[in-house]
């Protein structure tokens, strides 16, 4: 399968990306840099070069045109205050799921945080709170997209321990922390398991190979 990739040279992205070539699927992640291209190079991927926050829908889609899948991995990671944490995690989570709806993509998967299907506590960091309020927007957003077949990945606190293969995955899991290379790896099973489509699942770590979850999780 093509495989597009927004947000392509992030942490959950290379790793994902290396997964995907291994297999045998071509890759192609979305960068704001050329800079950037080398490391997904060096992963087996192809480069797009692409900022979310200033191209267009229309542009986009003929970008993402030929692909056979997408995956949303972008986010601001904390960075220009809540204006950019909007404009990436829910502006640029909706304007790709639009573009790849255009583009006749209809396999999706949207990567998410714990807690963006509720509203914060009012003792969160507000910085943090702004993220989770625009996953939820983006959330809501793609869930209304009945043309598509989403999944909508909710993991717990991210680390960069290394995978372990087993992990819980479930609508609600209860809270706890995640590698990123399980995230990853969670990621690739899902775009080969279209019965979770619609179905929005939080994921940590746990007792159960990535593959059995992602079965398990489907209706």
């Amino acid at each position: 399968m093509r495989i597009v990739i927004a947000g392509g040279h992030g942490q959950i992205a290379l790793l994902l990306e290396r997964i995907l070539a291994e297999r045998g699927d071509t890759p192609v992640g979305l960068i704001r840099s050329a800079e950037q291209a080398d490391d997904l190079h060096a992963c087996g991927a192809e480069s797009l070069l692409c900022d979310l926050e200033s191209v267009g829908v229309d542009q986009l889609a003929a970008q993402l045109a030929g692909a056979d899948a997408a995956v949303f991995a972008a986010g601001a990671g904390g960075r220009g205050g809540a204006g950019r944490t909007q404009a990436v995690d829910q502006g640029g989570a909706v304007l790709f799921a639009e573009a790849a709806e255009r583009a006749g993509i209809r396999r999706l998967v949207q990567l998410s945080s714990m807690g963006a299907d509720r509203e914060p506590s009012p003792d969160t960091d507000p910085g943090f709170a702004s993220y989770l309020r625009a996953k939820a927007a983006a959330d809501e957003d793609l869930a209304t997209r009945t043309h598509m077949d989403w999944t909508i990945l909710r993991p717990g606190h991210l680390t960069d321990a290394p995978g372990t293969g087993l992990v819980t995955l479930a609508p609600h899991t209860g809270v706890g922390s995640v590698p990123r290379q399980d995230v990853a790896a969670v990621i690739a099973h899902l775009l080969q398991t279209p019965a979770t489509a619609g179905l929005a699942l939080e994921l940590i770590s746990g007792d159960t190979p990535v593959e059995a979850a992602v079965h398990s999780a489907t209706p």
